[in-house]
């Protein structure tokens, strides 16, 4: 029989990662800017945070303390983002060098950045297995309240998750609000839709766009940090993040670009990503890859029915990938 109750936590332990990355990336394209280098991002993020850790508990040794224990990695993790969304906004905005070709190359270089990281630690350590380990950090970002296993199954599907999965839900909410009902949103929106409108009414175009990319790459960057420390247990292993970058890029569109929409849209992501473990095919690998494709086929049928409904509010930013040439203006 399908176990709902397991079945769940596990769906949202895969979500969480792709509503960072969804989350960051809908930042990004409310300003004009196509960030496909969110799948390298989220690497960075993972690998910076890594390396925070292990050089933390290589100085204190057995003795963790608790607040650096998770201060240090979250840094590392938001200083590696914001970096990745720096040299992004430098090369699109300030050279206004072509979108979709940075952030293809973003996604290249983050990947190799952090398989190259990955393995110096790897070799530093002398694991005699392809991955490095660092369970007494994990501990401190997978702890959940310590009354919720006595709850039975509520506490099980709502309270049994570390800090970082509420952290996911607090920033969707806080970005959709902020876009929606604040005078920051409409400008940033204003900047996405028609920036030559938005710079004669004052706005400064490059600096919405720079701090709206840099942000929405920090917050992309702690999906990385989560899938290692909390998803993974601590452990990194290279090439192991699979398409969940991709998939991130995905639930943007399939939210139709609203962050609120993501949490229970990337619950719904998660559900579909890891349904053939729950759904009995047997030896049948063939259906078993059929499941995998659920995700991509719905957000599919999601693009072709909002395309089909016309409607102004499930469209794309109209400046979207479009570099913003002011003497043009």
């Amino acid at each position: 029989m399908f176990d709902l109750v397991s079945f769940i936590p596990r769906a949202v332990v895969q979500s969480i990662p792709l509503l960072y990355g969804a989350t960051g990336e809908t930042l990004t394209e409310k300003s004009g800017n196509l960030n496909l280098g969110i799948p390298g991002i989220m690497y960075v993020g993972g690998i910076s945070g890594v390396i925070g850790a292990f050089l933390y508990e290589q100085a204190a040794g057995g003795s963790l303390n608790p607040v650096l224990a998770v201060a240090i990695p979250t840094l590392a993790c938001l200083l590696g983002s914001a970096l990745m969304g720096l040299l992004y906004c430098f090369l699109t905005v300030t050279l206004r060098a072509n979108q979709n070709v940075t952030g293809l190359a973003m996604t290249t270089f983050g990947v190799g950045f952090g398989n190259f990281f990955g393995g110096s630690l790897i070799k530093l350590t002398g694991s005699e297995v392809p991955s490095i380990a660092l369970s007494a950090t994990s501990g401190y970002f997978s702890a959940s309240l310590p009354f919720a296993e006595d709850l039975g199954w509520f506490g099980k599907i709502f309270l049994s998750y570390g800090f970082l999965a509420y952290t996911a839900i607090a920033l969707a909410l806080i970005s959709s609000y902020v876009l929606r009902h604040t005078r920051t949103g409409l400008h940033l929106r204003a900047v996405g839709e028609n920036p030559a409108t938005a710079d004669a009414a004052g706005i400064n175009i490059g600096r919405y766009k720079y701090v709206a990319t840099v942000t929405g790459s920090m917050i992309a960057g702690l999906g990385g940090l989560y899938y290692v420390m909390d998803y993974a247990c601590g452990v990194w292993s290279n090439d192991a993040f699979g398409d969940r970058g991709w998939l991130a890029i995905a639930l943007v569109i399939f939210t139709t670009w609203r962050p609120n929409v993501g949490i229970l849209s990337s619950m719904l992501f998660g559900g579909l990503y890891i349904l053939y473990l729950f759904v009995p095919t047997g030896m049948n690998l063939s259906v078993k890859e059929l499941y995998k494709m659920l995700p991509y086929v719905v957000t599919i049928v999601v693009l072709v029915i909002s395309s089909m409904r016309n409607k102004r509010e499930n469209q794309p930013p109209e400046s979207l990938g479009l570099a913003y040439f002011r003497e043009d203006r």
